[in-house]
């Protein structure tokens, strides 16, 4: 197999080349190798060197070989250095155990290789960290990829991997999928075990295909013991939605955020060409959203942000050195200092009030779909992490003007998926984001195998 057969082939087909016997994971590993070396040149997404082996994995699982990667701020593997995108932490803070993720992909069968790039702290719509410099778009490389994921977006779209690890608390899954012409979806809140920042927070993976997506949800998804949230089982593997029969959906499409923030005329009309594609499939669709603005959701996620990075470092090993972290970072631990319990309790009340809100909209509606960022992939420098004059909240809101679409479900716990239905007369990667239910993934994956074809080669700057 020679770099560009294996990257054409996604994780179900390679799973399906090694139980063959047609190739061994050794090779598999060897040319995935050659592929993110390669890639890595030019994007800059990995944060670090690849390990010397693969970390053990299954030897008999779905994914038994399948080349992986995971973001620099876990899932915890015991004896790997993590650097959460930051110089203040110099060689890194090494793991002492796994992760329940960490086991679950190990359980799966795949082959971790390495780590992959972030904004420090994860808390940026960018993935530009003073540590590493920019990674770099596919489509363009004058262009960000996104945030918080971004160097897993990048090395997948360019085919050095079939699928990463990736973890979203106001959008960090379905922003870097959008930008860089991918499958993100964000499961249910608890769906995939081990919910972070206070439930904010799920994790899950970046694909090319949608039928990747479904498998590894089969192959990871699940509580963990002790979570707090539990959403109901599915029905069936999600798999099956694939070729299962139609149903027919309430849909509510919108490509409004709120009063002042524009949306690209290219970006709101790919959301409208998807809503059309769903009519003609019998789908019901009409517009409308949720009653949600924009400082809802900053007193909803600020608080519980700064609280949970604070409690962190507070108990890491080491604490980070102030003059080495980016300003807004610097921020947070200045802002978490005179953190109070009321103001955490506000923003709980605020989410609670948010969670009703969608929680009676999708009463009404299956699915909801709207674009997944306001405007497409960024030059490089737009939103600038490193700069003294924000506080933590007025980062917030910057993010939210490019990102207006995405936040609100971590909120609520919901299921949401980017999907790769448009392109910018430039060439640039645009998604459009369906939401669900709670608990409903089922639904998010029949539309999702409907309106995205099968992939095809990509023309790439890398």
């Amino acid at each position: 197999m020679n770099i560009h057969e294996y990257m054409e082939y996604d994780a179900v087909g390679l799973s399906a080349l090694l139980r063959s016997g047609q190739i061994t994971a050794d090779e598999v590993e060897t040319v995935a190798r050659q592929a993110l070396t390669l890639a890595d040149q030019q994007l800059n997404a990995l944060a670090a060197p690849l390990f010397d082996s693969a970390l053990r994995y299954a030897a008999d699982a779905p994914f038994t070989g399948v080349p992986f990667l995971i973001k620099d701020m876990g899932p915890m593997a015991e004896g790997v250095p993590f650097y959460l995108g930051s110089r203040s932490l110099g060689s890194g803070v090494r793991a002492r155990s796994d992760s329940d993720l960490m086991r679950r992909f190990r359980a799966a069968g795949l082959a971790t290789l390495g780590l992959t790039t972030m904004p420090e702290l994860g808390i940026a719509f960018t993935t530009e960290p003073v540590r590493t410099g920019p990674t770099r778009n596919p489509f363009n490389l004058a262009h960000g990829v996104g945030g918080s994921s971004g160097g897993a977006a990048a090395l997948v779209a360019a085919g050095a991997v079939p699928a990463a690890h990736a973890s979203d608390s106001a959008g960090s899954i379905r922003i870097p999928a959008s930008c860089c012409g991918l499958i993100g979806l964000m499961p249910t809140r608890g769906r995939v075990g081990c919910e972070q920042m206070f439930g904010l927070s799920q994790d899950f993976v970046l694909t090319r295909t949608v039928r990747d997506a479904a498998h590894l949800l089969d192959a990871l998804g699940g509580p963990a013991p002790g979570d707090r949230f539990v959403p109901p089982a599915p029905a069936r593997p999600y798999a099956s939605e694939l070729h299962a029969e139609p149903v027919r959906l309430r849909v509510a499409v919108s490509t409004e955020a709120w009063p002042g923030t524009p949306v690209d005329a290219e970006v709101a009309a790919a959301t409208d060409r998807a809503a059309r594609l769903l009519e003609e499939q019998g789908h019901h669709v009409e517009r409308d959203r949720p009653a949600v603005t924009a400082e809802e959701l900053v007193e909803a996620i600020v608080a519980p942000q700064i609280a949970f990075l604070t409690g962190v470092f507070r108990h890491a090993p080491r604490p980070p050195d102030p003059a080495l972290l980016e300003a807004v970072s610097r921020r947070v631990f200045e802002e978490g200092a005179e953190l109070g319990v009321f103001d955490l309790v506000a923003a709980f009340e605020t989410q609670e009030r948010l969670r009703r809100t969608a929680g009676a909209f999708f009463t009404r509606y299956d699915l909801l779909l709207t674009p997944t960022v306001a405007q497409p992939p960024l030059p490089h420098g737009t939103l600038c992490y490193d700069d003294p004059s924000y506080s933590v909240a007025a980062w917030v809101r910057a993010q939210l003007e490019y990102g207006p679409f995405t936040a609100l479900y971590n909120v609520t716990g919901q299921p949401a998926i980017s999907l790769p239905l448009g392109r910018s007369a430039t060439g640039l990667p645009i998604g459009v984001q369906a939401v669900a239910a709670y608990g409903r993934e089922d639904h998010l994956l029949h539309i999702a195998s409907r309106l995205v074809p099968p992939p095809a080669p990509l023309k790439r700057d890398v």
